[in-house]
């Protein structure tokens, strides 16, 4: 049995499809994801990156993002066979705690409030495992860390890279 610790944004909820989203209800104009590959997270959207920065203080943002392909089912069956916390450097974006705690509850039910980690830094945290999108969490970890692709990350190389969660169940399962 493997510790495994798991971000959300960006690994369970798709952080980058709320952005375009967002930004074509605001702007009326969509975004192509391809478009974003190799840039910051914020950045590759015509209104400007403080525009996109700033959705992040808006309610709802966190509370509305869609669930990756295939992370519910693949999650479920992690917490089955290993101990698995959910770890979100939440504290940045304050409003995000309840936000996220709400989305988590009506995607992933089963995962308890003593699962769930939400902290600044994740230098704290240890496991056998994270799985994360931001080189700034992995950096540090002592594990092993798994990159989550995502279009602000392509260009980075050096971890191991799982592209879905289909790759992660059969990664670790």
């Amino acid at each position: 049995m493997a510790r495994i610790a798991i971000d959300m944004d960006g690994v369970m909820a798709d952080t980058c499809q709320q952005y375009i989203d967002w930004y074509a209800a605001r702007y009326g104009e969509t975004i192509d994801r391809n478009s974003l590959l190799g840039l910051p997270e914020t950045e590759g959207f015509p209104a400007g990156k403080d525009v996109i920065r700033g959705f992040l203080y808006e309610p709802g943002f966190f509370r509305n993002k869609p669930v990756l392909k295939d992370c519910q089912e693949v999650v479920k069956a992690l917490f089955d066979k290993h101990d698995v916390f959910i770890v979100s450097a939440a504290m940045e974006f304050p409003q995000s705690l309840v936000e996220k705690l709400d989305w988590l509850q009506e995607h992933f039910p089963f995962i308890g409030w003593e699962r769930i980690v939400f902290c600044g830094s994740k230098t704290i945290v240890h496991a056998d495992y994270m799985i994360d999108d931001h080189v700034k969490n992995l950096q540090y970890f002592k594990g092993e860390p798994l990159m989550f692709t995502a279009p602000h990350n392509v260009n980075i190389s050096g971890y191991k890279r799982v592209n879905t969660w289909e790759e992660i169940g059969q990664l670790l399962l």
